[in-house]
Protein backbone atom coordinates (compact mmCIF):
# COMPACT_ATOMS: atom_id res chain seq x y z
CA UNK A 1 0.00 0.00 0.00
CA UNK A 2 1.26 3.48 -1.22
CA UNK A 3 1.71 5.73 2.43
CA UNK A 4 2.15 9.09 1.43
CA UNK A 5 3.33 11.59 4.41
CA UNK A 6 1.47 13.88 2.84
CA UNK A 7 0.40 16.70 2.09
CA UNK A 8 -2.98 17.87 0.43
CA UNK A 9 -2.27 20.62 -2.15
CA UNK A 10 -4.93 23.20 -3.34
CA UNK A 11 -4.23 25.37 -6.16
CA UNK A 12 -7.35 28.23 -6.45
CA UNK A 13 -6.42 28.68 -2.91
CA UNK A 14 -4.84 25.28 -1.93
CA UNK A 15 -3.87 23.42 0.82
CA UNK A 16 -1.65 20.32 2.27
CA UNK A 17 -2.43 18.70 5.14
CA UNK A 18 0.00 16.46 6.83
CA UNK A 19 -0.40 12.98 6.37
CA UNK A 20 -1.50 10.84 9.55
CA UNK A 21 -2.16 6.85 10.38
CA UNK A 22 -5.45 7.06 8.51
CA UNK A 23 -3.48 6.20 5.85
CA UNK A 24 -5.06 4.95 1.77
CA UNK A 25 -5.86 7.85 -0.91
CA UNK A 26 -9.39 7.85 -0.33
CA UNK A 27 -9.46 8.11 3.82
CA UNK A 28 -6.89 11.22 2.69
CA UNK A 29 -9.82 12.31 0.20
CA UNK A 30 -12.31 12.29 2.69
CA UNK A 31 -10.44 14.71 4.68
CA UNK A 32 -9.73 17.02 2.24
CA UNK A 33 -14.01 16.62 1.33
CA UNK A 34 -14.22 17.68 5.21
CA UNK A 35 -11.92 20.78 5.28
CA UNK A 36 -13.36 21.53 1.83
CA UNK A 37 -16.94 21.55 3.30
CA UNK A 38 -15.76 23.37 6.67
CA UNK A 39 -14.09 26.11 4.35
CA UNK A 40 -16.98 26.16 1.55
CA UNK A 41 -15.11 25.01 -1.09
CA UNK A 42 -16.37 22.92 -3.82
CA UNK A 43 -13.53 19.97 -4.09
CA UNK A 44 -12.60 19.70 -8.14
CA UNK A 45 -9.81 16.85 -8.53
CA UNK A 46 -7.33 14.91 -7.04
CA UNK A 47 -3.61 13.91 -7.85
CA UNK A 48 -1.39 11.68 -6.14
CA UNK A 49 2.43 13.50 -5.93
CA UNK A 50 4.81 10.66 -4.95
CA UNK A 51 7.80 12.48 -5.67
CA UNK A 52 7.11 14.90 -3.09
CA UNK A 53 5.26 13.04 -0.33
CA UNK A 54 2.31 14.58 -1.04
CA UNK A 55 -1.89 14.38 -2.31
CA UNK A 56 -2.56 17.44 -4.35
CA UNK A 57 -6.13 18.35 -4.01
CA UNK A 58 -7.89 21.51 -6.68
CA UNK A 59 -10.70 23.18 -4.87
CA UNK A 60 -13.19 25.96 -5.92
CA UNK A 61 -13.70 29.23 -3.78
CA UNK A 62 -17.02 30.46 -3.86
CA UNK A 63 -17.99 33.78 -6.17
CA UNK A 64 -18.31 36.15 -2.95
CA UNK A 65 -14.82 35.24 -1.68
CA UNK A 66 -10.97 36.34 -3.01
CA UNK A 67 -8.55 33.58 -3.01
CA UNK A 68 -6.21 36.00 -0.88
CA UNK A 69 -8.75 35.65 2.13
CA UNK A 70 -9.34 31.95 1.19
CA UNK A 71 -5.51 31.12 1.61
CA UNK A 72 -5.36 32.98 4.73
CA UNK A 73 -7.84 30.52 6.24
CA UNK A 74 -6.35 27.79 4.90
CA UNK A 75 -2.90 28.68 5.95
CA UNK A 76 -3.75 29.17 9.63
CA UNK A 77 -5.81 26.07 9.89
CA UNK A 78 -3.54 23.02 11.75
CA UNK A 79 -4.42 20.88 9.11
CA UNK A 80 -2.70 22.39 6.58
CA UNK A 81 0.93 22.46 4.88
CA UNK A 82 0.58 25.15 2.55
CA UNK A 83 -1.45 27.05 0.26
CA UNK A 84 -1.78 28.51 -2.83
CA UNK A 85 -3.22 29.66 -6.09
CA UNK A 86 -3.06 27.95 -9.77
CA UNK A 87 -0.98 30.18 -11.67
CA UNK A 88 -1.48 30.39 -15.70
CA UNK A 89 1.46 29.51 -18.11
CA UNK A 90 2.02 30.17 -22.05
CA UNK A 91 3.67 28.41 -24.19
CA UNK A 92 6.55 30.54 -25.44
CA UNK A 93 6.51 30.04 -29.60
CA UNK A 94 4.30 31.24 -32.48
CA UNK A 95 3.29 29.73 -36.29
CA UNK A 96 4.50 31.54 -38.98
CA UNK A 97 3.75 30.04 -42.18
CA UNK A 98 3.14 26.48 -43.90
CA UNK A 99 6.90 25.18 -44.91
CA UNK A 100 7.58 22.58 -47.65
CA UNK A 101 8.59 19.14 -46.19
CA UNK A 102 11.58 18.83 -47.97
CA UNK A 103 12.79 22.59 -47.88
CA UNK A 104 16.03 22.29 -45.99
CA UNK A 105 16.79 25.23 -44.19
CA UNK A 106 17.32 23.78 -40.77
CA UNK A 107 19.24 26.11 -38.82
CA UNK A 108 20.37 23.32 -36.53
CA UNK A 109 21.74 21.61 -39.93
CA UNK A 110 23.45 24.75 -40.81
CA UNK A 111 25.13 26.13 -37.85
CA UNK A 112 25.19 22.99 -35.55
CA UNK A 113 26.12 20.44 -38.24
CA UNK A 114 23.57 17.91 -36.98
CA UNK A 115 24.10 15.31 -39.79
CA UNK A 116 28.27 15.58 -38.43
CA UNK A 117 26.86 15.29 -34.77
CA UNK A 118 24.93 12.24 -35.85
CA UNK A 119 27.82 10.44 -36.80
CA UNK A 120 29.01 10.60 -32.78
CA UNK A 121 25.63 10.61 -31.37
CA UNK A 122 22.16 10.80 -31.90
CA UNK A 123 20.92 10.36 -28.33
CA UNK A 124 19.94 6.45 -28.32
CA UNK A 125 17.26 6.13 -26.14
CA UNK A 126 17.80 9.31 -23.68
CA UNK A 127 14.05 9.69 -22.65
CA UNK A 128 13.45 13.60 -23.31
CA UNK A 129 9.75 14.96 -21.36
CA UNK A 130 8.10 17.26 -23.33
CA UNK A 131 5.64 18.91 -21.23
CA UNK A 132 3.91 20.89 -23.60
CA UNK A 133 0.53 20.70 -25.32
CA UNK A 134 -0.66 17.69 -27.35
CA UNK A 135 1.71 15.80 -29.84
CA UNK A 136 0.54 14.33 -33.23
CA UNK A 137 1.90 10.86 -32.62
CA UNK A 138 1.12 9.87 -36.19
CA UNK A 139 3.14 12.09 -38.24
CA UNK A 140 5.50 10.77 -40.51
CA UNK A 141 8.60 12.21 -38.77
CA UNK A 142 7.04 11.21 -35.41
CA UNK A 143 5.81 7.99 -36.00
CA UNK A 144 7.32 5.57 -33.48
CA UNK A 145 9.32 8.33 -31.43
CA UNK A 146 6.85 9.06 -28.80
CA UNK A 147 7.68 6.40 -25.55
CA UNK A 148 4.24 7.44 -24.40
CA UNK A 149 1.63 9.86 -24.98
CA UNK A 150 -0.17 10.93 -21.69
CA UNK A 151 -2.91 13.83 -21.30
CA UNK A 152 -2.67 15.44 -17.81
CA UNK A 153 -5.07 18.11 -19.02
CA UNK A 154 -8.62 15.93 -19.08
CA UNK A 155 -9.22 12.07 -19.72
CA UNK A 156 -9.85 12.09 -23.22
CA UNK A 157 -6.95 10.90 -25.60
CA UNK A 158 -4.01 13.09 -26.21
CA UNK A 159 -5.20 16.06 -29.08
CA UNK A 160 -2.27 16.46 -31.20
CA UNK A 161 -1.59 20.18 -31.34
CA UNK A 162 0.50 22.84 -32.55
CA UNK A 163 3.25 23.84 -29.70
CA UNK A 164 3.63 20.46 -28.73
CA UNK A 165 4.00 19.12 -32.48
CA UNK A 166 6.64 21.59 -33.15
CA UNK A 167 8.47 20.78 -30.19
CA UNK A 168 8.68 17.36 -30.32
CA UNK A 169 9.66 17.81 -34.12
CA UNK A 170 12.87 20.10 -33.14
CA UNK A 171 13.80 17.72 -30.44
CA UNK A 172 13.55 14.46 -31.97
CA UNK A 173 12.23 14.18 -35.69
CA UNK A 174 13.05 11.06 -37.36
CA UNK A 175 15.93 11.04 -39.81
CA UNK A 176 15.28 9.87 -43.50
CA UNK A 177 11.64 10.58 -43.85
CA UNK A 178 11.41 13.29 -46.12
CA UNK A 179 10.77 16.14 -43.96
CA UNK A 180 12.84 17.31 -40.79
CA UNK A 181 15.74 15.31 -38.69
CA UNK A 182 15.60 16.50 -34.69
CA UNK A 183 18.56 17.61 -33.21
CA UNK A 184 18.02 14.32 -31.38
CA UNK A 185 16.83 11.54 -33.87
CA UNK A 186 16.77 8.38 -31.56
CA UNK A 187 15.86 9.91 -28.45
CA UNK A 188 12.88 8.88 -26.86
CA UNK A 189 10.40 11.36 -26.09
CA UNK A 190 7.26 11.38 -23.80
CA UNK A 191 4.66 13.80 -24.59
CA UNK A 192 3.42 14.93 -21.63
CA UNK A 193 0.27 17.16 -22.18
CA UNK A 194 0.05 19.66 -19.55
CA UNK A 195 -1.15 22.43 -21.54
CA UNK A 196 -4.08 22.88 -24.35
CA UNK A 197 -4.64 24.97 -27.69
CA UNK A 198 -7.19 28.07 -27.50
CA UNK A 199 -9.23 29.24 -30.50
CA UNK A 200 -6.66 31.97 -31.07
CA UNK A 201 -3.79 28.95 -31.39
CA UNK A 202 -2.18 30.37 -28.22
CA UNK A 203 -1.16 27.96 -25.48
CA UNK A 204 -2.09 27.85 -21.71
CA UNK A 205 -1.39 25.53 -18.42
CA UNK A 206 -1.13 25.82 -14.84
CA UNK A 207 0.13 24.83 -11.83
CA UNK A 208 -1.78 21.82 -11.26
CA UNK A 209 -1.49 20.39 -15.11
CA UNK A 210 2.17 20.71 -14.72
CA UNK A 211 2.92 19.65 -11.48
CA UNK A 212 1.47 16.45 -12.98
CA UNK A 213 3.23 15.99 -15.76
CA UNK A 214 6.69 16.63 -14.25
CA UNK A 215 5.79 14.13 -11.57
CA UNK A 216 5.30 11.55 -14.01
CA UNK A 217 8.44 12.34 -15.60
CA UNK A 218 10.63 12.32 -12.38
CA UNK A 219 8.82 9.08 -11.69
CA UNK A 220 9.54 7.20 -15.29
CA UNK A 221 13.19 7.79 -15.69
CA UNK A 222 13.12 11.05 -18.43
CA UNK A 223 16.80 12.34 -18.54
CA UNK A 224 15.58 15.91 -19.76
CA UNK A 225 12.40 18.01 -18.96
CA UNK A 226 11.75 20.43 -21.83
CA UNK A 227 10.05 23.45 -19.94
CA UNK A 228 8.80 25.71 -23.42
CA UNK A 229 6.63 27.97 -21.25
CA UNK A 230 6.88 30.81 -19.25
CA UNK A 231 4.76 31.91 -16.12
CA UNK A 232 4.75 33.25 -12.53
CA UNK A 233 7.09 31.99 -9.59
CA UNK A 234 5.33 28.73 -8.27
CA UNK A 235 6.12 26.88 -5.17
CA UNK A 236 4.71 23.84 -6.10
CA UNK A 237 6.58 23.44 -9.36
CA UNK A 238 9.71 25.05 -7.49
CA UNK A 239 10.28 22.19 -5.28
CA UNK A 240 9.09 19.41 -8.46
CA UNK A 241 12.11 21.05 -10.75
CA UNK A 242 14.73 20.84 -6.96
CA UNK A 243 13.68 17.05 -7.47
CA UNK A 244 14.44 16.64 -10.59
CA UNK A 245 17.85 18.58 -10.75
CA UNK A 246 18.94 16.67 -7.45
CA UNK A 247 17.80 13.51 -9.46
CA UNK A 248 20.70 14.51 -12.25
CA UNK A 249 17.97 15.64 -14.85
CA UNK A 250 18.39 18.10 -17.55
CA UNK A 251 15.65 20.89 -17.19
CA UNK A 252 15.61 23.39 -20.14
CA UNK A 253 13.44 26.38 -19.33
CA UNK A 254 12.24 28.92 -22.21
CA UNK A 255 12.67 32.86 -21.41
CA UNK A 256 9.78 35.04 -22.36
CA UNK A 257 11.07 37.69 -24.21
CA UNK A 258 8.00 40.63 -23.64
CA UNK A 259 9.44 40.07 -19.94
CA UNK A 260 12.06 42.35 -18.99
CA UNK A 261 12.02 40.09 -15.08
CA UNK A 262 12.97 36.95 -14.16
CA UNK A 263 10.12 34.35 -15.87
CA UNK A 264 9.66 30.72 -14.03
CA UNK A 265 10.94 28.35 -14.66
CA UNK A 266 13.74 29.82 -16.16
CA UNK A 267 14.44 31.62 -13.25
CA UNK A 268 14.69 28.54 -11.24
CA UNK A 269 17.90 27.90 -10.24
CA UNK A 270 19.87 24.95 -12.08
CA UNK A 271 17.55 25.20 -14.79
CA UNK A 272 18.81 25.82 -18.60
CA UNK A 273 17.51 29.06 -19.26
CA UNK A 274 17.34 29.41 -23.31
CA UNK A 275 16.26 32.27 -25.72
CA UNK A 276 16.49 32.79 -29.22
CA UNK A 277 19.68 33.67 -30.95
CA UNK A 278 19.50 37.59 -30.88
CA UNK A 279 18.22 38.14 -27.61
CA UNK A 280 21.97 38.23 -26.36
CA UNK A 281 23.04 40.51 -23.53
CA UNK A 282 20.39 39.18 -20.76
CA UNK A 283 21.04 37.53 -18.06
CA UNK A 284 18.59 34.58 -15.53
CA UNK A 285 20.15 34.93 -11.90
CA UNK A 286 23.24 35.99 -12.79
CA UNK A 287 24.38 33.38 -15.69
CA UNK A 288 24.05 34.26 -18.94
CA UNK A 289 21.41 33.71 -21.19
CA UNK A 290 21.85 30.33 -23.49
CA UNK A 291 21.01 31.26 -27.23
CA UNK A 292 19.91 28.56 -29.83
CA UNK A 293 18.16 28.50 -32.81
CA UNK A 294 14.63 30.08 -32.69
CA UNK A 295 13.63 31.87 -35.68
CA UNK A 296 12.19 30.53 -38.85
CA UNK A 297 12.60 26.90 -37.43
CA UNK A 298 10.90 24.33 -40.13
CA UNK A 299 9.26 21.82 -38.02
CA UNK A 300 6.35 19.36 -37.28
CA UNK A 301 2.58 20.78 -37.49
CA UNK A 302 -0.52 18.68 -36.77
CA UNK A 303 -2.04 17.14 -39.78
CA UNK A 304 0.99 15.58 -41.09
CA UNK A 305 2.21 19.16 -41.82
CA UNK A 306 5.65 21.39 -41.35
CA UNK A 307 5.50 25.00 -40.20
CA UNK A 308 7.70 27.58 -39.78
CA UNK A 309 7.65 28.57 -36.56
CA UNK A 310 9.17 31.31 -34.03
CA UNK A 311 9.87 31.70 -30.25
CA UNK A 312 12.48 30.60 -27.57
CA UNK A 313 9.76 27.81 -26.75
CA UNK A 314 11.73 26.27 -30.05
CA UNK A 315 15.22 27.54 -29.11
CA UNK A 316 14.88 25.60 -25.83
CA UNK A 317 13.63 22.61 -28.24
CA UNK A 318 16.92 22.74 -29.94
CA UNK A 319 18.74 22.60 -26.38
CA UNK A 320 16.66 19.73 -24.80
CA UNK A 321 17.64 17.78 -27.86
CA UNK A 322 21.55 18.87 -27.76
CA UNK A 323 20.69 17.36 -23.84
CA UNK A 324 20.26 14.27 -25.01
CA UNK A 325 22.61 13.86 -27.62
CA UNK A 326 25.41 14.92 -24.65
CA UNK A 327 23.60 12.35 -22.61
CA UNK A 328 24.35 9.20 -24.81
CA UNK A 329 28.04 10.40 -24.81
CA UNK A 330 28.27 11.16 -20.50
CA UNK A 331 25.05 10.23 -18.88
CA UNK A 332 26.38 10.86 -15.18
CA UNK A 333 26.81 14.41 -15.91
CA UNK A 334 25.37 16.34 -13.66
CA UNK A 335 22.92 19.47 -14.84
CA UNK A 336 25.79 21.92 -13.94
CA UNK A 337 28.05 20.20 -15.84
CA UNK A 338 26.20 20.01 -18.73
CA UNK A 339 25.45 23.79 -18.46
CA UNK A 340 29.37 24.09 -18.84
CA UNK A 341 29.74 22.02 -21.69
CA UNK A 342 27.07 24.15 -23.63
CA UNK A 343 28.88 27.06 -22.60
CA UNK A 344 32.36 27.38 -22.01
CA UNK A 345 34.48 30.07 -20.94
CA UNK A 346 35.18 31.72 -24.02
CA UNK A 347 31.33 32.12 -25.39
CA UNK A 348 30.20 33.46 -22.01
CA UNK A 349 29.51 36.51 -23.35
CA UNK A 350 27.61 35.70 -26.49
CA UNK A 351 25.94 33.12 -24.94
CA UNK A 352 25.24 30.91 -28.01
CA UNK A 353 25.76 27.54 -28.15
CA UNK A 354 28.40 25.89 -30.09
CA UNK A 355 27.39 22.55 -30.23
CA UNK A 356 30.32 21.51 -32.73
CA UNK A 357 32.72 22.97 -29.85
CA UNK A 358 30.59 21.15 -26.91
CA UNK A 359 30.63 17.26 -28.96
CA UNK A 360 34.27 17.96 -29.60
CA UNK A 361 35.16 18.40 -26.60
CA UNK A 362 33.87 14.97 -25.29
CA UNK A 363 35.18 13.21 -28.36
CA UNK A 364 38.57 14.37 -29.96
CA UNK A 365 37.78 12.60 -32.87
CA UNK A 366 35.07 14.48 -33.88
CA UNK A 367 36.20 16.69 -36.80
CA UNK A 368 32.67 18.72 -36.85
CA UNK A 369 34.47 21.98 -35.31
CA UNK A 370 36.95 21.84 -38.95
CA UNK A 371 34.24 21.62 -40.87
CA UNK A 372 32.33 24.28 -39.58
CA UNK A 373 35.85 26.49 -39.96
CA UNK A 374 35.82 25.53 -43.36
CA UNK A 375 32.03 26.31 -44.02
CA UNK A 376 32.40 30.22 -42.70
CA UNK A 377 29.29 29.44 -40.57
CA UNK A 378 29.04 30.90 -37.09
CA UNK A 379 28.24 28.80 -34.70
Amino acid sequence: MLRLPAAHYRPDASYGGRYLDDSGRSARRRRAEALAQQHGLALLDDWPMPVLGIDCYVMRYPDNETADHIIALLTHDPQVEWAQPVARFSGMGQEAASADPLYPVQPAARYWHVAELHRYTTGRNVKVAVVDSGIDAGHPDLQGQLAVNSNFVDAGPTPPENHGTAVAGIIAARAGNGGIIGVAPQARLMGLRACWQLPDQATRCNSFTLAKAINYAILNGARVINLSLSGPPDRLLDRLLDVALERGIGVVGAVDAQNSGPAFPASHRGVLAVGSQGQGGKTVLGEPLLLAPGNDIPTTAPGGRWAFVNGSSYAAAHVSGMLALLDELQPDASPAQLRTLLQPAAALNAGNIDACATISRLLRQSNCARALSQSGAAP
